[in-house]
């Protein structure tokens, strides 16, 4: 991929979930290492708030759409609930104001998690909010080495 052609062949994308793959293993490691030390109800909180402000309310507005299209404002709420920007924004706020803990690394592994186990990024406007098979055919379309 590249600032043109703004897609991965198998193998490309394979790279990039590895490298993020690394990332995450060394987020979890730290984790683990320190998990004596880790306040498990700020932990739980800051790995689920992404996805039920950012994720939920896009899926359910998809699922009750029944293949039409819905508002990009979910889009939006996914992309910046996503962002590592954001998410960076929000460890900074957090370490100002309660200084830094161990549970902030489930920021970064549900992120890393997301781009990694899922192969998830960012959603553009362009095609639905969930996966949709027929944007599969240009992929498999493409060189794969």
């Amino acid at each position: 991929m590249d600032a043109v052609n703004r897609f991965d062949t198998r193998t490309t994308h394979a790279l990039v979930r590895l490298e993020y793959g690394i990332a995450l293993a060394a987020c979890v490691v730290l984790f683990v290492l320190h998990i004596g030390e880790v306040r498990w109800l700020p932990a739980v909180v800051l790995f689920a708030y992404i996805d039920v402000l950012g994720y939920l309310p896009g899926a359910l507005a998809h699922h009750r759409a029944k293949g039409a299209r819905i508002p990009k404002a979910y889009y939006v709420l996914y992309n910046v609930m996503h962002s590592f920007a954001t998410q960076a924004a929000v460890v900074g706020a957090w370490v100002l104001v309660a200084g830094w803990e161990w549970a902030l690394l489930a920021i970064p592994i549900h992120l890393l998690g997301d781009r990694a186990l899922f192969g998830n990024a960012l959603k553009p406007f362009s095609v639905p909010f969930e996966p949709a098979p027929e944007f599969a055919r240009p992929r498999r379309e493409l060189v794969t080495s």
